[in-house]
């Protein structure tokens, strides 16, 4: 009996130490993490700053780089990709770009964010040659990398929602685009996707600074396309 509980004891002992571990370890982790965070927001901050602008004071660019965001299930813009696509227009319209990149993901044949993108502008009255679609703006980072390499794009105006523009105008920009940007505010009307993307913003920081520090290649590159030069050259 008296080895059974020194048995016992041992094992608590023993598994007492490992807990104290295991809660330390976790404490460290979270400590590195928040580190991190902080850090990187501090950075793509840092980056973006004097570069975002209200509509009517941002420079004129060449291009306006339109990033993607959900499309309902009948292939419509979400409200919230369809006021980013609204200043876009108004961008164009008032000779602020004179080409527009709408850059989002083309995941399978039922879901098509930047057709849906090129198609809501063109029915607005803006020319369909003006406006170029980028299918494997797969998220923020890839869009702005792509837009790059594979288009050609040296000097733009981001076009995002204003809680995701320092981080969208920070990536272009450490990716070789003279990029300002230009928020939208008018989705603050939809309290609880606003918030909950708000939220997410300083987790996806993170993500992006590990991305420009590892250098990684966008999940699709691809031959170069001239559909930038070509709605830029013709009128």
């Amino acid at each position: 009996m008296r080895g059974r509980f020194g048995a016992a004891r041992r094992w608590y002992a023993e598994h007492r130490r490992l807990a104290r571990r295991a809660v330390l370890a976790l404490v460290v982790g979270a400590v590195a993490l928040a580190g991190g965070t902080v850090a990187s927001v501090t950075w793509i901050r840092d980056i973006a700053d004097g570069h975002l602008y209200a509509e009517a004071e941002v420079p004129d660019a060449p291009v306006a780089l339109v990033l993607g965001t959900k499309v309902d299930a009948d292939g419509i813009p979400s409200p919230v990709l369809a006021a980013r696509l609204e200043i876009a227009r108004r961008l164009f319209d008032a000779g602020k770009v004179r080409a527009i990149l709408v850059s989002g993901d083309n995941m399978n044949a039922d879901y098509n964010e930047p057709a849906a993108m090129r198609s809501w502008l063109v029915e607005r009255g803006v020319p369909a040659h003006k406006v170029v679609p980028d299918y494997a703006g797969f998220d923020t980072y890839d869009s702005c990398a792509r837009a790059e390499r594979i288009f050609g794009v040296r000097r733009a105006t981001v076009v995002t929602q204003s809680f995701h523009l320092p981080r969208a105008v920070a990536l272009c920009r450490r990716l070789g685009i003279d990029a300002n940007g230009v928020g939208d505010d008018s989705a603050k009307r939809y309290a609880q996707t606003w918030w909950f993307s708000s939220s997410r913003e300083n987790g996806a920081c993170l993500k992006a600074a590990l991305d420009l520090l590892s250098g990684r290649d966008p999940a699709h590159l691809g031959r170069r396309e001239t559909g930038v030069d070509d709605a830029l050259r013709v009128d």
